[in-house]
């Protein structure tokens, strides 16, 4: 990993990152489902239904989904029967999603404070691993790929699904006003934090494309790896097989 990593627009060492990205996710923990609408248009839960019917879990499997802690797309998963682990690096958005999953009457999900870059799960423990919207936040991208790469079992397969950049003309510009202007200054009224969504938006741009991206997938050692764009590419569903 190189000596500094992006912060939104800044460049900044990683541990510097890590921290800061912990203090955003605390901050916005609590109106998590208000910022995913915010962002998306209210779009966010629509494109999480597509991306569990991708990834096809079924009845006894193991998921392993990271940077769920709000539990959205646990929730999904956990319809078709597969046993889910949820993990997160940040307490504040576990304790979110256990408060969520009681009041659901879920008693079957399990809960992890996990760093996506260092797992403590032992080799060849999951048959999928899943990350929404969460890629991006994470410091060292590499190293996390490589790791799902590791707790997968063979035939186990990877599914992110991420805010990206779109390639429709016309709509990019609109969609550039609309989260660069228009989301932190809604942020700042309803969650009282237009610091947390103004980075939020930064970090997108600052992700790679969806074809960069994807061949940070295949160096990690997934095969197969292919990427469905949404709305032109401003979100992406990339997915990868470990074969």
């Amino acid at each position: 990993m190189s000596e500094t990593v992006s912060f939104g627009y800044e460049d900044v060492d990683p541990e510097e990152k890590t921290r800061r990205v912990g203090e955003v996710f605390r901050s916005v923990a609590k109106r998590y489902d208000i910022m995913n609408d915010l962002m998306s248009a209210g779009m966010h839960r629509v494109w999480k239904d597509d991306f569990v019917r991708l990834l096809n879990p079924r009845p006894g499997e193991d998921i392993l989904d990271m940077a769920g802690g709000t539990g959205d797309i646990a929730f999904r998963i956990e319809k078709s029967g597969a046993n889910v682990t949820v993990a997160d690096i940040n307490p504040a958005m576990l304790e979110v999603g256990m408060e969520r999953a009681a009041e659901r009457g879920l008693t079957s999900l399990v809960w992890r404070e996990e760093n996506a870059e260092v797992l403590s799960f032992p080799d060849r423990s999951f048959d999928g691993y899943t990350i929404a919207f969460g890629i991006r936040n994470v410091t060292d991208i590499p190293a996390a790929l490589k790791e799902a790469y590791r707790v997968l079992r063979f035939g186990g397969r990877f599914f992110c699904l991420e805010f990206s950049t779109t390639t429709w003309p016309g709509f990019s510009e609109v969609y550039d006003i609309y989260s660069e202007k228009l989301v932190p200054r809604i942020g700042e009224i309803v969650a009282k934090d237009a610091d947390s969504y103004r980075y939020l938006i930064e970090s997108i741009r600052r992700f790679p494309k969806m074809p960069e991206f994807a061949a940070m997938i295949g160096n990690a050692g997934f095969k197969q790896v292919r990427y469905r764009p949404i709305l032109g590419g401003a979100v992406a569903i990339h997915s990868g097989w470990k074969i």
